[in-house]
């Protein structure tokens, strides 16, 4: 049994270490698990009360459950509608779609509600309407306190109506308030937040109209201060190193991580993994990922980056339903 003095030595160089480690140095492996998820793309993944829940996709697919101790997948319920194309995130413990929408390639058809699965009770429930006049899809989420921020987005599927729209939702009271537009319009990507800044990277204006889906990807990132309301474009140094759509975006020690992703540059998805130092606004590249997927969704849990399900090449095959984590 150990002393006192040893413990507090051991718990004190694991925290060093994990402190010490860099995200640059961490590694792709693909996870072995007895069972399998439903193959799928364009879906979402996200943690809540310490379990992974896989939602959505092209097609009704259940949730799928994945329980990171015990490394095994159990099935949840099937959702009412198709749902695809949106960033899931948790709020107490609910999992919410905003932003989401239904339908098949190019017209696909923003939700005019918000979507909710609950977890405790395996079920789905419709939350509030959305704004007739601000519906999208595509669209990039994040959540502090009690308030979702939808940034951007595309109104008529894949084909056009490109939005610049910043919109916050107050989970407590329904209400709607429209927030400074930014910059620019991109649909297609992940917001991410930190330090009360929405980090908006990757992503493209999706145009199957002038047949260019893939390829208008934009370089620039943008900044939302939540403070003052106001958004800044980061120089030019700073843009994105691999342009794409269809990415992942995770926070971590100051640090801005898009994985995986879609372009006109090349039929196979990205496997690339740029990562910004959001103090000095540069990128580095970090290991690339064991196979490149595109149309999901990362989860940041215990110090470590896990990625589910997406396609496999540019748009919609192969459907994915490997899971890998990215770990020291």
């Amino acid at each position: 049994m150990l002393t006192k003095k040893q413990t507090i030595y051991i718990l004190s160089a694991l925290f060093l270490f994990f402190q010490c480690a860099s995200i640059e140095d961490y590694k792709w492996n693909t996870v072995i698990s007895e069972s399998s998820p439903s193959a799928r793309h364009e879906c979402g993944f996200v943690e809540a009360n310490g379990l992974f829940y896989l939602l959505g996709g092209r097609g009704i697919k259940p949730v799928d459950i994945y329980n990171v101790k015990t490394k095994k997948w159990t099935k949840g319920s099937e959702p009412p509608i198709e749902i695809h194309h949106f960033q899931a995130v948790s709020y107490n413990d609910d999992l919410y779609l905003i932003g989401a929408m239904t339908g098949k390639y190019p017209h696909e058809k923003p939700l005019d509600k918000i979507l909710i699965y609950k977890p405790k009770e395996d079920k789905w429930v419709w939350g509030d309407a959305i704004p007739v006049a601000r519906r999208r899809g595509s669209a990039g989420i994040v959540v502090t306190a009690n308030f979702a921020y939808v940034i951007s987005g595309i109104t008529d599927g894949h084909w056009e109506g490109h939005v610049p729209w910043l919109d916050r939702y107050n989970f407590k009271t329904g209400e709607w308030t429209i927030l400074s537009d930014a910059p620019r319009s991109r649909d297609h990507f992940h917001a991410a937040i930190h330090n009360n800044k929405i980090y908006c990277a990757s992503g493209r204006n999706s145009s199957a109209k002038t047949y260019e889906t893939f390829n208008l990807t934009i370089p620039e990132v943008d900044v939302y201060n939540i403070e003052n309301n106001s958004w800044e474009t980061l120089p030019e140094t700073s843009n994105i190193p691999t342009q794409r759509a269809g990415a992942s975006a995770i926070i971590n020690k100051g640090k801005l991580i898009i994985i995986g992703g879609e372009s006109a540059s090349q039929k196979t998805a990205h496997n690339e993994i740029d990562i910004m130092d959001m103090a000095k606004g540069n990128w580095v590249s970090a290991e690339k990922l064991e196979i490149g997927r595109h149309g999901t969704q990362a989860i940041f849990y215990n110090n470590a980056i896990y990625i589910v399900a997406g396609s496999g090449n540019r748009g919609g095959k192969p459907e994915l339903a490997s899971l890998e984590t990215f770990t020291k």
